[in-house]
């Protein structure tokens, strides 16, 4: 598996799986076929409410747990110093893990710098082997860089064709922090998967637009992480290192660019008391 170097020297495996939106009753089973594929890196979050379902898979997978790449993520209300460390601890205790590769600020609500304190003493304790953040813009991003005086390790944001987010990386690339994509196919909107400039490339290269999406996003250096409950799904995401885009498709592909959110506004006030005002199920 191709990898990525943190800023901190970590490896982590640029293809990985996402859990989000899969329920618990099917999120182990979906974890164990990934890991049986080949996949190493795993996504989940406290807000998907599946942690304990990827923790039962993680526990009856064969690999070796120093091989895996496990990442979940710190949600809005339990932001702040106090709160971010119980909630560190929960999440580790539904995986069952003595340790989290990596652990992130979910969204850019709330005490940031108070989670992100108690996130940089887990670290320094080695209960985590890297920290960072989700959803972050750049300007979020350099507030907390300036003030924290510790730089994320990662970024995930929404990136797709239809998003680019060219100039994000390019920041964050300057920032030594690695941008990573969630949503990398826009979970269908804009009828992806018909698009006629990704199925013709696909065509050349005997791939799927799905295949063709996340080849390009892997060529740009992002880490991805798909989703499926399908094990055929998860072999064609898997199935992505045996051929290459020439310059021209992914400037072809880059024509797709709207350079606007599919999904939600972080600036958007509105958007900030939604999100903010979600309660996790226990």
């Amino acid at each position: 598996m191709q990898t990525v170097k943190l800023s901190n020297g970590v490896e982590m495996p640029i293809l990985g799986f996402g859990v989000f939106q899969i329920p618990e009753d099917q999120s182990e089973k979906a974890v164990l076929d990934a890991i049986q594929t080949g996949y190493r890196l795993i996504d989940t979050a406290s807000a998907y409410a599946n942690e304990r379902a990827v923790g039962n898979a993680i526990r009856k997978s064969i690999v070796p747990r120093e091989e895996l790449f496990i990442t979940t993520k710190l949600w809005v209300q339990d932001m702040g110093y106090e709160k971010a460390k119980a909630a560190f601890q929960k999440s580790l205790d539904k995986l069952q893990l003595e340790y989290l590769d990596l652990y992130l600020i979910h969204q850019p609500f709330g005490d940031v710098f108070g989670a992100w304190r108690a996130m940089q003493e887990l670290y320094q304790e080695g209960k985590i082997r890297a920290i960072g953040v989700a959803n972050f813009q750049p300007d979020r991003m350099m507030d907390l860089i300036s003030n924290s005086g510790f730089t994320p390790a990662i970024n995930q944001i929404e990136t797709h064709p239809f998003h680019q987010q060219i100039d994000s990386q390019r920041f964050l690339e300057a920032n030594s922090v690695q941008i990573q994509s969630w949503g990398p196919f826009a979970e269908g909107k804009n009828n992806i998967f018909e698009n006629e400039i990704l199925a013709a490339i696909g065509k050349i290269h005997q791939k799927t637009v799905a295949q063709v999406i996340l080849r390009w996003l892997t060529q740009r250096g992002v880490v991805v992480i798909p989703k499926s409950v399908r094990k055929e799904r998860m072999v064609e995401n898997f199935d992505i290192f045996d051929f290459e885009l020439s310059a021209d498709q992914m400037q072809t592909i880059q024509t797709l660019d709207t350079n606007a959110s599919l999904f939600f506004d972080h600036r958007n006030p509105d958007i900030v008391k939604w999100i903010s005002g979600m309660k996790l199920s226990d």
